[in-house]
């Protein structure tokens, strides 16, 4: 199994980024927008629509509010990705707003490369939507 990991820093405070990050319905508006055009809540989860056009159900695995933690997976249907789980997680960063950790973990290997590059195309949004979120 693959791991990929990136990393952010905000300016926005853990509560802030917290609330974003676990409000699973608002992708698209209040944490990667541009990266995500949609988002709908569907039964134990959310389905997501991507800038170009993909869309996934993600069934919401836990939303742990106690050490700001959550975390999916993903429907597979027709995809390569035999295992998916992924986890953000906000951490207060030592010179003022937050840090978030974002984890995924695939199948097959091969999954990672273009994961990566995903991961650091949401990862561009998130800051630029959380930092804005901290100029409010």
């Amino acid at each position: 199994m693959a791991s990929v990991s990136v990393e952010i820093t905000t300016r926005a405070s853990p509560a802030q980024s917290w609330d974003a990050v676990r409000d699973v319905g608002a992708l698209h508006t209040r944490l990667v927008p541009g990266f995500v055009v949609d988002t709908a809540l569907i039964p134990g989860g959310r389905r997501v629509t991507f800038t170009g056009g993909r869309v996934v159900d993600e069934p919401i695995i836990d939303c742990n509010d106690q050490i700001r933690r959550l975390v999916w997976t993903l429907v597979y249907g027709q995809s390569p990705i035999t295992h998916y789980n992924s986890a953000v997680q906000v951490f207060a960063h030592e010179t003022g707003g937050s840090r978030l950790l974002w984890t995924t973990d695939v199948l097959p290997h091969e999954a990672a490369a273009m994961l990566k590059g995903l991961m650091q195309q949401g990862a561009a949004a998130m800051t630029a939507a959380l930092d804005k979120i901290a100029d409010a």
